[in-house]
């Protein structure tokens, strides 16, 4: 029985990956609004309700390459060593991204990550989806600061220091994107990305004086 739920669950993995990258293909090559799922199911060689179990809408097929960050700085705030602020836990968090070159923070120029980032940023329908799951970041972490601060349900301020937080990771990642667009290497930016985002937190720091944030 192991063996078989081992098997379903590796061909379940396979279909899932050969329908990523099958869209992902399509849509750097023609652009998103070109593409229909019914190319991409064919591209993949699944049905559109096979493609349809796996992700859920036509933006889903991108997005979910960067569904493993949904929530992460609310698991840095939880996760951080005890008695430490969560707003060091999470400008410690973005420096290493930049030194290990995370894509999430923009300063990562292998030319698929650059393609993946310009998909995008150039889609309007893409970034209606990433305000979405922004949304939901920004709740996720405004909760986690509400528990990190002992705050009250009815508090104003984890709401307002995540929604600050939220904006500043993606103005500072979009910045490093843009200077690797225009030809840069991440190595070139870097030192311009730690000092930007030292700067990003010292601002945050004094804006959130005295809410233990």
């Amino acid at each position: 029985m192991d063996e078989r739920t081992g098997l379903r669950a590796r061909k379940k993995e396979r279909t899932h990956q050969a329908i990523s990258d099958a869209a992902i293909s399509l849509f750097l090559t023609h652009g998103f609004d070109r593409v229909s799922v019914a190319d991409i199911a064919a591209a993949a060689e699944v049905s559109k309700p096979t493609l349809f179990r796996y992700f859920p809408s036509k933006e889903d097929l991108v997005l979910h390459r960067i569904a493993d960050h949904q929530g992460e700085w609310a698991r840095v705030v939880r996760g951080r060593a005890p008695g430490e602020p969560p707003l060091t836990a999470l400008r410690r968090h973005f420096l290493t991204g930049l030194r290990e070159r995370e894509p999430v923070t923009g300063l990562n120029d292998h030319p698929a990550v650059l393609s993946f980032h310009n998909l995008v940023y150039s889609t309007p329908a893409l970034l209606t989806s990433v305000v979405r799951y922004l949304a939901r970041d920004e709740e996720a972490l405004a909760e986690a600061l509400r528990e990190a601060t002992a705050a009250g349900p009815h508090d104003l301020l984890p709401r307002l220091a995540a929604a600050q937080l939220v904006a500043v990771h993606q103005v500072l990642s979009r910045e490093n994107w843009r200077k690797l667009v225009a030809g840069r290497t991440a190595d070139e930016v870097h030192p311009e990305a730690v000092a930007d985002a030292e700067r990003a937190f010292a601002l945050l720091g004094a804006g959130m004086a005295g809410s233990a944030a």
